[in-house]
């Protein structure tokens, strides 16, 4: 039997719409390896030990999971970095012991939110730390936060030479501890880290120390982009927390686009059902015009009176894009997608694949982003 039919029988009554708590909607399916994440937390946890450096797991990519976030408090982190509250609610909820860490700038209406279930937030706007102490002190807690300092990708931050000031304002608010200074790179713009940026992090801490004698315990300028410099003996010392999603999930070498060595890939696959199979013309038969997502097919005069087995599964736009799914089966080309359905090109089908066979795929982050995100695709466990 196909080794994608046998998964597919296992699975089939085990899977289960997690949001909306139904069996009804059985679709295709993401499979998370434990023992490859295992692998690369213990790969992760060893370096940062090693360079006495602190860290936390981002998990924004796992869109509130049960399982999945359950996973990734069990591998004994200390720390998880999440961009929506409702998932490190979650967290709380799981694992009240974790500290929970809001990372990008808060809107102010999710403030009251932000200082329930956030111990820590990532901030850049004085009004809106100012309205996190006023909430802090109805709640009769202390919130910390981390200065976000702007190094040139042009996405959150404060400008460097407002620094200072900007600091001076933020140590006079009542229930609010300043623990770290800042920046992310490589986000928007493509900007790479470098020892000559991080060093302006270092420097900027040095001063708000001398100058207003207080202690600043962390510089969170560590994310997955930036591990290649640790990996080098590059990270400027000083640099001593780290924010680490992407290297998790797929071990990835933002540098040189290569797998960090002794690091697993591909936590997170896909599996999906083929819905149909049928020999059919390469070329569309018809006059033909945009399609809904405001393409235009473009004939190759070399496919007239060509045909090709096509397969559809159940998936499409809804769910991803297919410019983010990899076929693990190198045969196969995506040919494009409606709102719920992907066409594939199978070509003489050397595999003999039949309807109800699982096609499987590699994802690229924001592919396995946008699945995570779908109410219609299962979610799974294995080892």
């Amino acid at each position: 039997m196909n080794y994608l039919r046998v998964c597919h029988a296992i699975y089939r009554g085990r899977l289960w719409n997690e949001t909306c708590d139904v069996k009804e909607e059985i679709m295709a399916f993401l499979k998370l390896y434990r023992k490859k994440l295992q692998h690369n937390y213990a790969y992760l946890r060893n370096l940062f030990e090693q360079q006495n450096i602190q860290w936390g797991i981002v998990t924004k990519l796992l869109c509130g999971t049960k399982a999945y976030l359950q996973e990734v408090i069990d591998l004994g982190i200390k720390e998880i970095h999440d961009s929506r509250i409702s998932n490190l609610k979650r967290v709380k909820q799981l694992n009240p012991a974790i500290k929970t860490v809001y990372i990008k700038p808060p809107a102010k209406r999710s403030i009251p939110n932000i200082v329930r279930y956030a111990d820590v937030s990532l901030n850049t706007e004085y009004t809106t730390i100012k309205l996190i102490s006023e909430e802090a002190q109805r709640q009769g807690k202390k919130h910390q936060i981390i200065i976000m300092i702007e190094l040139g990708d042009l996405r959150e931050g404060v400008m460097p030479e407002g620094v200072v000031d900007f600091y001076e304002q933020i140590f006079r608010l009542p229930n609010i501890e300043v623990v770290g200074l800042g920046s992310n790179l490589n986000c928007l713009h493509g900007v790479m880290p470098s020892e000559d940026k991080l060093i302006q992090l270092v420097l900027y801490k040095q001063i708000i120390e001398l100058k207003f004698n207080r202690k600043i315990p962390l510089i969170s300028a560590g994310t997955t982009v930036t591990l290649p410099l640790l990996l080098q003996n590059r990270l400027p010392k000083g640099i001593n927390h780290f924010r680490v999603g992407e290297a998790l999930y797929w071990g990835n070498n933002l540098f040189t686009g290569d797998i960090i060595p002794e690091m697993e890939t591909d936590l997170i696959e896909l599996f999906a059902e083929i819905i149909e199979i049928t020999e059919k013309p390469v070329i569309p038969i018809g006059v033909l015009a945009e399609n809904p997502s405001g393409e235009m097919f473009q004939i190759n005069e070399e496919d007239y009176g060509k045909s090709t087995y096509r397969c559809i599964i159940d998936v499409g736009l809804l769910d991803i894009r297919p410019e983010f799914l990899i076929p693990k089966d190198d045969d196969l080309e995506i040919v494009g997608a409606s709102s719920d359905m992907l066409v594939i090109d199978l070509k003489e089908n050397p595999r003999n694949y039949h309807t109800g066979d699982l096609l499987a795929f590699k994802l690229k982050y924001m592919g396995a982003l946008s699945l995570l995100n779908s109410y219609y695709i299962e979610k799974v466990v294995v080892e």
